[in-house]
C-alpha cells in the first residue's frame, strides 16, 4: 500500500487495521503529514497546524494498540477540526483578525467528544471569517483553493475540512452547517456531509439556540460519517437544547427496497446547470438498483424562501457581529460587513416573517412526505465557483444567468430553515469544471438514521471513494 493509499484510506478501515495490527497509528499520521507536506501549499486548508505533538499522540496510541491495552473509538485517527469551535489551550481564529491573539479556555462539546475518543488533531481547518460566506478565504488565512481544480473553491464555511479529506490530508474532519456549510463543501469536493436534526449534536453557545445551525461529521465515506456523527451526537450538560436520548446510527448496509423517493431537480425556483442535472438524475439509478422507487415531484416553493433566510440570518448571526465590526470595520471582509449590514435593516416584523416563510415550506413539505420516506435534490445549482469569490461583489451565473452571489447557487439553505429535516449530502458525480457534484438526500423530521440508512445503500451501489470512481483529485497523484 503506498503513502498515498494509506492518505485515502476511509478512516473505518484504519480503526480494522489498528485492531488487526497491520498499521500502526504512526503509519497512518506520517502518511497524512506528508500528504500535508505536498499539497497544503497549493490547496492552503489548515489555519494551525500541531505535527510534532500529533505524532507523539500516535506514539502513544501505536503503544496501546501493540500492548493489547483498552483503546478508545477514534484512538489513532487524524481528525481536523474547522477553526471555528474550541480546544482549550488553543487559538481559535474564525478566520477572523479580530480574533488572531484569542486562546480558547474550554472545549466545545463536540471536540470534547471526538478528544475523548482518542482523536487526534493535527490541525485546524480553516473557515470563511465568522462562517459568514460560502467560500472560503480571509485576510488572516488566505484563499483555500479546491484540490480537484484550483481556480474554484472548496465551498465553505467548511471548506478546509473538506479541502483537507478531498487532498488526504485527515482522516475524518468537522464541520458546522448554518446555511449549508457541511452541504456545500461536501458535495464540491466529493464528500459526505451530514446536517443532522437540530438538536441531534451539542453545540456552543449561543448559536446551540439557533435553530439554522448546527454542527456535524464531513468524510470521505458514508460510513465514516456516520462513525463520526455517532461520536458527537448525544445530551450535553453545556447544551439544554440537545436532544436525549443519544441516537446510534448503524453503520452496516441495510436494504430500502420498496422505500419511495421523491426526486425534485430545482426545489420549484432554483436556476440549475445542466451538469449538475445531469449528474443527479443519473446518480438516482443508484437509488433505483438499491431497490427504491424514484419519482419526480412538484415542490412549490418560490424564491422568497432565500428571503426569509437571509431575513433570519441577518437579523442574529449580522446581529452578533456589529458591535465588533463597528469597532473597527476595515479588518473585516466584505461578507462578514454585509450581512451585518443587512441587520441594520431587520426587525422583529421580518424576522418573524422569516418563520412564517418556513411554515409555509414545512406544509408544501409534508404534502410530499405523506407519500415519499425520503426527498433528494441537488446540493448546489452549479459544481463551484471561483476560489476568491465572496458572495457580495463576485458575478454568478448559471445556464447566462445572473444569480444572487451568495445563495443563488447553493440549495441547502432551505433545509436550515426546515432545521428538524436531517439532510446528507453525498457524490453524484464530476462537472463540466473537473469539481465534483453532490445531491442532499432529506428525511422527515428527526429520523437521522433514514438519511443515513439510504446514504450507506447508495454508497453500496455506486462504490467507496470519490463519486464511486476511485479517482483522486490530480493534484494529490
Amino acid at each position: 500500500m503506498t503513502t498515498t493509499d494509506l492518505a485515502y484510506l476511509p478512516a473505518y478501515k484504519t480503526l480494522e487495521m489498528f485492531r488487526a495490527k497491520t498499521l500502526s497509528p504512526v503509519e497512518h499520521m506520517q502518511a497524512v503529514l506528508d500528504r500535508a507536506g505536498k499539497v497544503e501549499p497549493h490547496i492552503n486548508a489548515f489555519t494551525y497546524t500541531y505535527f510534532d505533538e500529533a505524532m507523539d499522540k500516535a506514539k502513544k496510541a501505536e503503544a496501546k494498540y501493540a500492548g493489547g491495552k483498552p483503546v478508545r473509538k477514534l484512538e489513532g485517527l487524524a481528525i481536523g477540526v474547522k477553526d471555528e469551535s474550541e480546544i482549550k489551550g488553543l487559538p481559535t481564529s474564525n478566520g477572523s483578525l479580530a480574533m488572531k491573539d484569542y486562546v480558547a479556555d474550554r472545549t466545545s462539546p463536540v471536540n470534547e467528544r471526538m478528544l475523548r475518543a482518542g482523536g487526534i488533531v493535527h490541525a485546524r481547518t480553516a473557515t470563511p471569517e465568522f462562517s459568514c460566506t460560502v467560500t472560503t478565504h480571509s485576510k488572516l488565512w488566505g484563499i483555500t483553493r479546491n484540490p480537484w481544480n484550483l481556480e474554484l473553491s472548496p465551498g465553505g464555511s467548511s471548506g478546509g475540512s473538506a479541502a483537507s479529506l478531498a487532498a488526504g490530508t485527515s482522516a475524518l474532519c468537522s464541520g458546522s452547517d448554518i446555511g449549508g456549510s457541511i452541504r456545500i463543501p461536501s458535495s464540491t469536493c466529493g464528500l459526505y456531509g451530514l446536517k443532522p436534526t437540530f438538536g441531534r449534536n451539542p453545540a456552543d453557545t449561543p448559536f446551540n439556540l439557533d435553530h439554522y445551525a448546527v454542527d456535524g461529521p464531513l468524510a470521505r465515506t458514508a460510513k465514516d460519517m456516520i462513525l463520526l456523527q455517532n461520536t458527537m451526537c448525544g445530551p450535553h450538560r453545556d447544551d439544554m437544547v440537545s436532544l436525549r436520548p443519544k441516537l446510534n446510527i448503524p453503520m452496516d448496509v441495510q436494504s430500502i427496497k420498496g422505500w419511495k423517493i421523491a426526486y425534485s431537480p430545482n426545489l420549484g425556483f432554483y436556476e440549475v446547470s445542466e451538469d449538475v442535472r445531469e449528474n443527479t438524475e443519473a446518480a438516482l439509478d443508484a437509488f433505483r438498483s438499491a431497490g427504491a422507487i424514484v419519482e419526480e415531484v412538484d415542490l412549490r416553493w418560490t424564491s422568497d424562501v432565500l428571503d426569509g433566510a437571509m431575513q433570519h440570518l441577518e437579523h442574529l448571526f449580522g446581529g452578533s457581529l456589529m458591535a465588533m465590526v463597528d469597532e473597527n470595520p476595515d479588518i473585516f471582509m466584505p461578507y462578514t460587513r454585509a450581512i451585518v449590514d443587512g441587520a441594520r435593516d431587520s426587525n422583529a416584523v421580518k424576522f418573524l416573517e422569516a418563520g412564517e416563510i418556513a411554515n409555509r415550506m414545512y406544509s408544501e413539505l409534508s404534502r410530499i412526505f405523506a407519500k415519499y420516506r425520503l426527498l433528494v435534490c441537488p446540493t448546489t445549482a452549479l459544481p463551484s465557483v471561483p476560489a476568491d469569490s465572496d458572495g457580495v461583489t463576485t458575478p454568478i451565473y448559471i445556464n447566462g444567468k445572473q444569480v444572487h452571489p451568495l445563495h443563488g447557487w447553493i440549495m441547502t439553505v432551505p433545509f436550515n430553515m426546515l432545521c428538524r429535516c436531517p439532510v446528507v449530502s453525498a457524490p453524484s458525480g464530476i462537472g463540466a469544471t473537473g469539481v465534483p457534484t453532490g445531491l442532499q438526500i432529506v428525511g422527515h423530521t428527526y429520523r437521522d438514521q433514514d438519511v443515513c440508512r439510504a446514504a450507506l445503500a447508495y454508497e453500496a451501489v455506486r462504490g467507496e471513494g470519490f463519486a464511486g470512481s476511485g479517482e483522486v483529485p490530480k493534484i494529490c497523484v
